[in-house]
């Protein structure tokens, strides 16, 4: 007796076939394609580069024999701290200009009101230590505000020096008056600090000195484009 098969199991049949044939294409099909990492930057030495504002044969101070740069306010007492401090201040009320040359002529004027006394008192202190010094103490004194002022007035580091100013000037209002002083010499040298770093920029490009600089590495090319494989 012959049998025939029923049409259900002849479409399960076929579904079984095809499942069979998509498993072989499957393994002959080619991988997707992966995204390539990029490479890391490399950090590579390069000349110093001319310091922003700096121009070839710029007269900056020599270094002292203990690798920093001579300014007006070094070897101060409380008194001669506290009176430079005023004096760089002042400074930033005439040369600071922009969104803050407000704020820092409102801060430096209130400033010289609720800091009278005191600024008066180390002026004196200051004066009497040129005084003890002998000679024409007078114009020893003149001569070292002439190089404060200008020292402060170089637009070589202006607006570094200008925001160093607008935080001290916010920062003197509540400073009690026994610590003025070193709050002082602490603004002082921080306010002179980008003339300074300005000079140190300066003598490494002068001297062709190299300075490690991040390079990035050349991107990778991306990976080809897969090709779709066929029913094997």
């Amino acid at each position: 007796m012959r049998f025939q098969q029923s049409a259900p199991a002849a479409s399960i049949t076929g579904a079984l076939v095809i499942a069979a044939l998509l498993a072989g294409c499957s393994r002959h099909a080619a991988p997707p394609p992966t995204a390539a990492a990029a490479p890391p930057p490399t950090v590579a030495m390069v000349p110093a580069p001319l310091p922003a504002g700096a121009r070839p044969g710029m007269n900056v101070p020599a270094r002292q024999a203990d690798g920093s740069y001579p300014t007006p306010n070094r070897a101060l007492s409380g008194a001669g701290a506290v009176w430079h401090l005023r004096s760089a201040l002042n400074v930033a009320a005439l040369a600071c200009r922009g969104a803050q040359e407000a704020t820092i002529i409102a801060q430096y004027n209130a400033m010289l009101a609720a800091r009278k006394a005191e600024f008066a008192s180390a002026q004196a202190t200051l004066q009497a230590e040129y005084r003890a010094g002998g000679g024409d103490w007078q114009d020893r004194f003149d001569d070292q505000m002439t190089r404060l002022y200008n020292f402060f007035a170089q637009d070589l580091a202006r607006d570094a020096f200008c925001a160093g100013a607008a935080d001290t000037l916010g920062a003197i209002a509540t400073v009690p008056a026994a610590t003025l002083p070193g709050f002082a010499a602490e603004r002082l040298a921080a306010l002179e600090r980008p003339f300074t770093d300005f000079f140190a920029a300066y003598d490494r490009w002068r001297a062709g000195q190299l300075v490690p600089a991040t390079v990035a590495a050349a991107t990778a090319p991306p990976p080809p484009r897969a090709v779709a494989g066929t029913a094997g």
